[in-house]
């Protein structure tokens, strides 16, 4: 029997723009009024209407590509210079060596061995829980997988340590004022109130990630050919370059310690003086250049490089585009609040913990459409916290099942963040699917357990 052969995922995803155009046919058109409450577009949740169906076509479906590209301007230049970026860094050979230094002290060394991959996902994990890491989880993926290649891992080790776990972290947040913060003014609660539970939430969730990944990793460590990617890790080995001699020297060492300063400033920025994809693109922009300095790379030579890494990432851009344009033609249909009523009376139970649980299960759906963490709550927390009154469900919980929605992002193909990873380490998105599948269902598992004691206590 023949191999199934993976569709390409510019297929996958423009099927997906199909099926949303045809879905526009179906579902009428609709609209909740929204208003504005200390700077914020909130929505009236008592305000839907039906409004004019507007049906996509095929000019629309043709379109929305080029307008998904427009909209994710930002996070497609971004990519663009982070490619450039690591393009000029690894072109120091500092990266190289600083990798060969750590995989000898990874063979060497049995503490290295069981603490490389905890303390890499529990980092990650905080920046998600506390600042909101997002975006920035992009540029580590460059790093990481010839690092996990490197220690006999694969490509997806490579890709879940720094993407799911700063996922699972925000998910599992409890500092992170781009979903807690701003469901939790919504809702009319205390900002970052109910800590101590969520922080019980964060140790949990990060564990099971954590735990997950390294029964993988020793399993690929152990037989390479289990690794879904072996074949595509095969190849990318083959242009690795061998650097077994390469040893860290000074220039690799200043090349390193301006990395480190940039991603250092990267945190600071962020957390601090509320940095965005601009300011995060320039800083990487700079990092290429005084990287480029210290590497003693001249300027034709630096230049050329950095062209040649964004490159290479031109089809990462395209991906991009494609995800986004899915939302494009859900919203140009009028579609999203049409779902979004739809969902609310499913909430309706006998039992607060039913409900809370049902609210977890929508807010997952809502986020294979909307998976901007700020974005779905001013959309749906306006309607979810005057819900949760209704069904007996403290907004303080309805604000957690709103955050647990976010732990099916890794997976989700309408992403541009999680298409743009994958297209980053050339991973097919359902070869990513499979793998994820197990950890999914963990997930929701564990999320659907941890809404138990806020309704049973009455959280607040």
């Amino acid at each position: 029997m023949k191999k199934f052969k993976l569709p390409h995922t510019f297929v996958l995803l423009f099927s997906i723009l199909i099926l949303i155009a045809a879905a526009t046919w179906i579902v009428p058109g609709g609209r909740y009024d929204t208003h504005m409450v200390n700077g914020k577009q909130l929505v009236d949740a008592g305000s839907f209407h039906y409004v004019a169906a507007a049906p996509q076509g095929v000019v629309q479906l043709l379109t929305a590509p080029i307008k998904g590209f427009t909209e994710a301007a930002l996070i497609i230049g971004f990519v663009l210079i982070v490619g450039g970026a690591f393009a000029v860094l690894q072109k120091t050979d500092a990266v190289e060596a600083l990798i060969h230094t750590i995989a000898r002290a990874h063979t060497r060394s049995p503490v290295v061995r069981a603490a490389l991959i905890p303390v890499f996902v529990t980092m990650f994990s905080l920046g998600g829980a506390t600042f909101g890491m997002n975006e920035e989880a992009i540029p580590f993926v460059l790093l990481f997988v010839p690092l996990a290649l490197a220690l006999g891992y694969d490509s997806v080790v490579g890709v879940a340590i720094p993407f799911v776990g700063s996922q699972v972290g925000f998910a599992a947040a409890f500092l992170n004022p781009f979903n807690v913060g701003i469901a939790q003014g919504i809702a009319g609660i205390p900002i970052f109130s109910g800590i101590g539970y969520r922080l019980l939430v964060w140790l949990l969730a990060t564990a099971l990630t954590i735990a997950f990944l390294m029964k993988y990793a020793a399993r690929i460590k152990a037989n390479p050919t289990h690794s879904p990617t072996y074949a595509l890790d095969q190849e990318k080995r083959l242009s690795m370059p061998a650097g077994d001699h390469l040893a860290l020297n000074r220039r690799h060492r200043l090349v390193l310690t301006i990395f480190a300063a940039t991603l250092g400033a990267m945190v600071v920025g962020v957390m601090y003086y509320g940095w965005f994809i601009e300011e995060i693109a320039a800083l990487f922009l700079a990092m290429a250049i005084a990287t480029g300095i210290a590497g003693r790379i001249d300027a034709d030579t630096l230049v050329a490089t950095f062209i040649h890494g964004a490159r290479d990432l031109v089809g990462t851009a395209l991906v991009i585009a494609l995800a986004r344009a899915a939302l494009v033609l859900a919203r140009d249909a009028h579609i999203i609040d049409t779902l979004l009523h739809a969902l609310m009376p499913l909430v309706a139970s006998t039992s607060a913990v039913f409900a809370a649980q049902k609210m977890f299960l929508i807010q997952s759906v809502i986020n294979f459409f909307i998976h901007s963490g700020s974005g779905q709550a001013a959309l749906t927390m306006p309607v979810m916290a005057p819900l949760a009154d209704l069904v007996g469900v403290t907004r303080q919980t309805a604000v957690l099942a709103y955050q647990f929605g976010e732990f099916t992002t890794p997976m989700i193909p309408t992403s541009g963040i999680t298409v743009g990873v994958l297209a980053l380490a050339r991973i097919p998105w359902l070869t990513w699917a499979r793998w994820m599948i197990p950890l999914q269902i963990a997930y929701a598992a564990l999320a659907l357990l941890l809404l138990l004691p806020p309704c049973l206590m009455e959280w607040q």
